[in-house]
């Protein structure tokens, strides 16, 4: 017999397995509760709203969006390469979790209301990201030793937006096409060099766009 919390838990499983292989479009109460093999009206006694099942599919994503920057962060050491690093482990997270990454940042359909018997709300899980880009930020203009015409939330804010536009475009095909680069149906992870330069293109627009942002590298 399985408790309440590890029926709670296959559902979120059951949610995370689906719009990983098939996209967030799949993700509806009763193709989950049909693969969990639980009645169509299970899930509701876990999550009262779709959006709150949604949302504990999500929060699964940024947990691991979270550990993949600390990984990023570990063979970095200057705030500017630890920067980089996670751009680049952003990026990398929309091409290879392209259904995570989808519904991750969609607010409008995620649920943010909190009640005492429940999991933290997903922006309590998304917020700590967010600052953690901020203080990196905030890091490299203090490295600079420049005065910054914007705080460092709205340049962190213009970065994350810009990073985002790359992922999506990336995903999309666009940007393979105006930079001549391989399509997204090909493999990202096959090591032939006509293979691994389509994401070094990749890394060169990443670190293009904190140029933009920040400023070149100095000598």
């Amino acid at each position: 017999m399985h408790s309440e919390n590890s029926l709670r838990e296959r559902l979120v499983d059951v949610g995370v397995e689906l719009v990983l292989t098939e996209g967030s479009a799949s993700l509806g109460l009763r193709e989950i509760a049909r693969r969990a093999g639980v009645s169509h009206g299970a899930p509701r006694r876990y999550f009262p709203t779709h959006h709150a099942l949604l949302s504990a599919i999500a929060r699964r994503g940024f947990a691991d969006l979270g550990a993949g920057f600390t990984a990023a962060l570990d063979a970095a050491t200057t705030p500017r390469a630890q920067l980089q690093a996670v751009a680049r482990a952003y990026v990398r997270y929309a091409l290879e979790r392209r259904g995570m990454f989808e519904l991750m940042f969609r607010h409008d359909l995620l649920d943010s209301t909190h009640q005492a018997s429940e999991p933290p709300r997903l922006r309590e899980a998304t917020l700590p990201l967010f600052a953690h880009l901020v203080a990196l930020v905030a890091r490299c203009q203090a490295e600079r030793d420049q005065a910054a015409e914007e705080p460092p939330t709205v340049t962190a804010a213009a970065l994350w937006s810009n990073l985002h536009g790359v992922a999506q475009l990336w995903t999309w095909g666009s940007l393979q096409l105006v930079l001549e680069a391989e399509p997204p149906g090909a493999s990202q992870h096959d090591a032939r060099p006509e293979r691994t330069a389509p994401l070094d293109a990749l890394d060169r627009l990443v670190a293009r766009v904190l140029d933009a942002h920040l400023g070149p590298v100095g000598p």
